[in-house]
């Protein structure tokens, strides 16, 4: 660990790797009581055509993310919520199209690399730089200080939609909310995992936690927690086993998922031969 530490890029990957922890099973918690689990690959695929987007244009694509994935996920609730579309039909058109207008602009962008491409796709959180870091600190800051003003709100939409409406809460503003705090969130995380597995981290850390919590609030701290360890952990073996950060801390989330499936299981069961004894 003290070798780890003492280079200075990966300081700048293991404080993103916290942030990042911290930040997408924070949102991953509202989508997933909201049951759109899938909205951070769609979001993802739409933030591919923004980093195409700066690419071509030559402006930064960590900004050009954030803009056309958040214009996205706008499109998407207001789809949703207006239109005859479902849900997952107005997923599916988001990964189609977004997936579709990056390909199309990266091709476009004269002399592009794939290397350039495959670090926001698959992840490369050890080539976070000291700017990159800054903008994903903002970023997480301001995600989590939005969940932390409507924190409240945003729980009782995604328990109950109905409920949230009949009780006076301005729905359509906080659908919108959640879904711009998660298009910014698959933005900050897609250094670190990529946009193909950011879902993952959005959702499988939420999972974990389920098995062992019951209350929201356990829920949503629990996965933060395990958010954390994935992405510190994953990062910790790519550096030591030399292999992709983005699959490490997805690959670990997943074993985190199944040791506390087993953990869970086995607790119910306990409970149960207790109660009928």
């Amino acid at each position: 660990m003290i070798e780890l530490l003492s280079l200075d890029f990966m300081r700048y990957a293991l404080v993103a790797a916290v942030l990042v922890g911290l930040t997408a099973p924070a949102v991953g918690t509202f989508i997933v009581q909201r049951r759109l689990a899938l909205l951070g690959d769609g979001i993802g695929h739409v933030a591919l055509t923004g980093v195409a987007l700066g690419f071509l244009t030559g402006t930064a694509p960590v900004l050009t993310a954030v803009v056309v994935a958040a214009l996205g996920a706008v499109a998407i609730e207001l789809v949703r919520a207006r239109g005859r579309t479902s849900g997952d039909v107005a997923l599916a058109l988001l990964f189609y199209g977004g997936l579709a207008g990056g390909v199309m602009l990266i091709y476009l962008t004269p002399g592009e690399s794939t290397a350039s491409l495959n670090s926001y796709l698959f992840g490369a959180i050890t080539s976070v730089t000291g700017s990159d870091l800054l903008v994903i600190a903002i970023l997480a800051v301001l995600v989590l200080g939005v969940l932390a003003i409507f924190g409240r709100e945003l729980f009782v939409l995604c328990q109950d939609e109905e409920v949230a409406r009949a009780g006076g809460l301005p729905t359509r503003f906080l659908g919108l909310l959640i879904a711009v705090v998660a298009a910014v969130t698959v933005v900050v995380a897609m250094r670190a995992v990529g946009l193909l597995l950011v879902s993952a981290l959005m959702v499988v850390p939420v999972a974990t936690s389920q098995q062992l919590t019951r209350s929201f609030r356990a829920t949503r701290a629990l996965a933060m927690l395990f958010g954390v360890l994935a992405t510190v952990g994953g990062l910790t073996s790519s550096f030591y086993l030399d292999v992709p950060s983005g699959a490490a801390i997805v690959l670990l989330a997943l074993a985190g998922f199944a040791v506390a499936l087993a953990i869970g299981r086995f607790v119910r069961r306990s409970r149960t031969r207790e109660s009928t004894s």
